[in-house]
């Protein structure tokens, strides 16, 4: 999540050098900053419990998960973001502070950055080359929103209750990963019923 903050704008090279000194994390958007703000509880939790499981289940396979900390860089659209959670399968292109090769990305939804993750996110993610999934995550019901590459377009699967997302590490398929919605919101509160807020927030989700 993340907040505006005034200031002239930055070079690539300027904004990696104040990340690498920095005691705050930003988001950088063609040449302007935002400050990351914090997560809930809900929040934290569900981006633990998808890099947990998918660290396990990925364990050997050459695929590394990172969470927060990991820098994305979508060279497309100049910019470099804070995923929740990252899978990257390509070691031979690793740099210490981004990764520009990333094959997963999830972010997990929140009222203030829900605008962001479905449209500018998105927009920019689709354009990284290597990049085979990008998930939505909302925080108040089993709900989940699976952007597939195929070719050369992109499907979407929504996944809501009780179901099993399946997630394609690379263009041929391996290795392939399975997770289900329980063990995404695993200790976490969620209200799959006719609430009347939930279902506000979902419909607010629907493109």
């Amino acid at each position: 999540m993340s907040e505006p903050q005034k200031m002239q704008r930055l070079s690539v090279e300027e904004y990696l050098t104040l990340e690498e000194n920095d005691d705050y994390k930003h988001e950088y958007v063609n040449g302007s900053i935002f400050a990351m703000t914090g997560a809930s509880r809900k929040h934290a939790t569900i981006s633990l419990n998808i890099a947990s499981f998918l660290r396990n289940s990925l364990r050997g396979s050459g695929c590394d998960v990172f969470i927060s900390d990991m820098k994305v860089y979508a060279k497309a659209a100049n910019s470099f973001y804070y995923p929740d959670v990252v899978i990257e399968c390509n070691n031979a292109l690793k740099h210490d502070q981004y990764s520009d090769s990333p094959t997963i990305i999830f972010e997990v939804l929140s009222k203030s950055t829900v605008t962001t993750d479905r449209r500018e996110k998105l927009v920019a993610y689709q354009k990284i080359d290597s990049l085979q999934s990008y998930v939505l995550v909302h925080q108040s019901r089993k709900l989940v929103f699976h952007f597939e590459r195929a070719g050369e377009e992109w499907v979407m699967q929504e996944i809501s209750g009780i179901g099993e997302l399946i997630l394609k590490c690379s263009p041929d398929g391996k290795p392939t990963v399975r997770i289900e919605t329980d063990v995404i919101y695993d200790n976490v509160q969620v209200d799959d019923g006719p609430d009347l807020q939930v279902l506000e927030e979902a419909e607010a989700l629907v493109w």
